[in-house]
């Protein structure tokens, strides 16, 4: 200030003329302040202190004090004798010293919001949740700032109910399991995996290794399916390794964090640019597991913060507008309106020790008010409980809002909030408004118009597979009778005989006496939320001769469908399958039902329509990578399996083909004593949003095979081939 309070002009505190404006200038140094001598005037000094040098073990002259760590202990009667070697007046008192990297410095956000995370909008910000390996302490401070380089969502689903939080423990370094190199890790063998060359493998055979910035910068629908899906292979591989790790109670891990850190430390994003409108690559109606998920394609950019913004020049001034919010039940907003949402602003919490704070109109709240005045649009993102993982949330991308009006009211905390109403823009597809028709249709509120059966199994699966027809009078498929699984006549042999394995309570991650798990590499290739996790060109499941129980992980494939399925008719590819419940990536849909028949009999199926219902193993499928890397073995079943469902099958044999496919197969080996049985088990290639169209590449017929009728492709894709077998 230009005139300080302790000015000649201000002689006294009551002198102070509280009209004036003062002129305040930013602080540019720091002086420091010493203690005065004993007896000297605690308020004005005429002569300067004089700068006396102490070291922290002391002495100390009077007036000053010990500071922390150099504390007087409780017992300093352990060695009264402050003379002696090593013990000056505070003995051998001085605490170990703590580790550099046991802190961190708050580092900036990216983005300007700053709307706080459902975990940290109620006073909990100051609980840290420690992520096992990944070199992040993440935790938020007390106005719920980022104070990490990525913060924590503890509602994602597969990795957290895979973990434990722990609390009271200290974190692990990363050279926990004795290995100093960052980008490896061991498992429960004390075998080392290089984390490095698993994520550049990923990235080589998606050709992702060298991402320029143009595509980083701005992204397209196939920019986006990639990332997500070399995210999820790479967060679904580390979920993999490192649940063979210690898993003593209280430890927590998230893969989902260690990959998104991965990706974008190798510059493995896009749309990093903030834009206001929908984002490239990204559709209304997609759904998202991770929150990191939504940060890495740029639909929002802030990990836990719930308003993104960015700043708009004005003129010379600059000003906040909202670009995005996630609405996901962690605030008072209403949103049960599926084109209305009435969006509570950030900050207003209520701490554990009564404190309560009002919302101020700033940043995320201000970049609100600022958008109801421009009306420009804002992108919406719906969380919605995620009934399969119990725990988590599943985000739903709503479309384009406009703020309509703002107001201020109480909480039931009696803090003072802000509240937005955004209106939904017309003209979008639906999105949130079709997750609310489907459970109406479940809870049996409202009907499926177009129903023709209500299951079409007749109890023969644990989910009703309704039949739809809302094109035309059809009644239904030609008949067929209704088989939940392959039927053999007469197994393949094996030359050596598998007794199974003797998990009596289950097949668990990293036993080494288990032969199952073994047999796929010393892990089990599914997640406890039945998520396939293994890359390997073929999965060993647990067989008749094994004494583990029916829900055991490692019998995934064969406990039938999870998911609630529909079967209905297309405009004009006949019918189709498609589901009412949201697929996370790998998660599993159902197998190839029928009737295996010997593949020396497949000729006889090439000129007739009976092939319509034919899977062959034998065929060539195009990997899912974009470079194939034959070191891991493409999708490729060890006997020559052909199944026949034009008599019996079950709901596989609905689903039609496309040259840009959202569910792949993998065979599935169950081995029991000199039999084995192969089958055919369907998976998700990346996140299908409900009464989307379930569709897998029917592959390409091998050259000595013969020529098989060529049939038109009517899939739609940008990539169609025009025509498949």
């Amino acid at each position: 200030m230009e005139q300080g309070l302790g000015s000649e002009s201000n002689p006294s505190l009551g002198s102070i003329d509280k009209s004036r404006v003062l002129d305040v200038k930013p602080l540019r140094c720091l002086a420091p302040v010493f203690p005065n001598p004993p007896g000297s005037s605690s308020v004005s000094t005429p002569q300067p202190t004089p700068f006396v040098c102490v070291p922290p073990t002391g002495p100390f002259p009077p007036g000053i004090q010990p500071f922390y760590p150099f504390l007087i202990p409780n017992d300093s009667q352990q060695n009264p004798n402050p003379n002696q070697p090593g013990n000056h007046a505070f003995g051998n008192s001085i605490p170990a010293p703590v580790p550099l990297n046991s802190y961190r410095t708050p580092t900036p956000q990216a983005n300007g919001g700053t709307r706080q995370s459902e975990r940290g909008s109620r006073g909990r910000a100051s609980e840290p949740v420690v992520v096992e390996d990944d070199g992040y302490d993440d935790s938020q401070n007390q106005s719920g700032q980022h104070v990490s380089g990525f913060s924590v969502h503890v509602t994602d689903t597969e990795d957290a109910s895979n973990s434990r939080k722990r609390r009271g423990r200290p974190r692990k370094s990363r050279g926990e399991h004795g290995d100093s190199n960052p980008g490896k890790s061991r498992d429960e063998h004390g075998d080392s995996f290089d984390v490095e060359s698993l994520v550049n493998r990923f990235l080589t055979s998606f050709k992702l290794k060298n991402f320029d910035e143009v595509r980083r910068t701005n992204g397209d629908k196939e920019i986006v399916d990639t990332i997500l899906l070399v995210f999820d292979l790479l967060r679904r591989s580390l979920t993999q390794l490192e649940e063979v790790k210690d898993m003593s109670p209280g430890i927590t891990r998230r893969p989902d964090l260690k990959a998104s850190s991965l990706l974008m430390t190798k510059g493995v994003r896009t749309n990093n640019t903030k834009r206001i409108g929908h984002v490239p690559g990204v559709e209304v109606g997609d759904i998202f597991f991770f929150r990191m998920e939504l940060c890495i394609v740029g639909l929002h950019t802030p990990s836990m913060a719930g308003i993104d913004y960015m700043n708009v020049k004005i003129t010379v001034d600059e000003e906040p507008v909202a670009v995005s919010i996630v609405s996901s039940g962690g605030y008072d907003d209403q949103g049960d309106d599926g084109d209305v949402l009435i969006y509570s602003g950030q900050g207003g919490v209520q701490r554990r020790d009564g404190q309560m704070f009002d919302q101020k109109l700033e940043r995320g709240n201000l970049a609100l008010e600022k958008s109801l005045h421009r009306a420009n649009e804002v992108r919406v993102i719906r969380g919605i409980k995620d009934i399969a993982g119990s725990t988590g949330k599943i985000y739903v991308y709503d479309g384009l809002y406009k703020i309509q009006e703002s107001w201020a009211e109480k909480n039931n905390s009696g803090c003072n909030v802000f509240k937005y109403k955004l209106v939904r823009v017309p003209g979008q597809p639906e999105a949130f408004t079709l997750w609310k028709s489907i459970q109406q249709w479940k809870d049996g509120t409202a009907p499926r118009t177009g129903v023709i059966l209500p299951d079409l199994t007749s109890g023969a699966e644990t989910q009703p597979v309704t039949l739809v027809n809302d094109v035309d009078d059809e009644k239904g498929p030609a008949y067929f009778t209704y088989i939940p699984s392959l039927r053999y006549s007469k197994p393949f042999s094996t030359p050596k005989s598998f007794s199974g394995c003797h998990c009596l309570g289950g097949c668990q991650p990293g036993r080494t006496t288990c032969p199952c798990s073994q047999r796929n590499g010393g892990y089990l290739p599914y997640s406890s939320l039945g998520v396939l996790l293994t890359d390997k060109p073929l999965i060993y499941e647990c067989g008749a001769a094994c004494a583990c129980p029916p829900n055991c992980r490692n019998r995934m494939s064969q406990a039938g469908l999870k998911v609630r399925l529909e079967l209905f008719k297309t405009n004009d590819r006949g019918w189709g399958l498609r589901s009412w419940d949201p697929i996370r990536a790998g998660g599993f849909i159902c197998e190839y039902a029928g009737d295996a028949v010997d593949a020396s009999t497949l000729g006889d199926f090439g000129n007739e329509k009976e092939d319509n219902y034919i899977f062959d193993a034998t065929r060539y499928y195009e990997p899912l990578e974009a470079v194939r890397d034959d070191s891991s073995g493409s999708t490729k079943a060890p006997f020559p399996l052909v199944i026949s469902a034009k008599n019996n099958g079950n709901v596989a044999r609905f689903m039609n083909h496309s040259c840009s496919p959202n569910v792949f197969w993998k065979p599935i080996l169950r081995e029991s004593t000199n039999e084995s049985y192969l089958h055919i088990a369907f998976f998700a290639i990346r996140h299908i949003p409900p009464m989307q169209e379930l569709t897998f590449d029917y592959g390409m017929v091998q050259p000595e095979k013969g020529e098989f009728r060529r049939k038109k492709c009517l899939c739609g894709s940008v990539k169609c081939r025009g025509y498949f077998y």
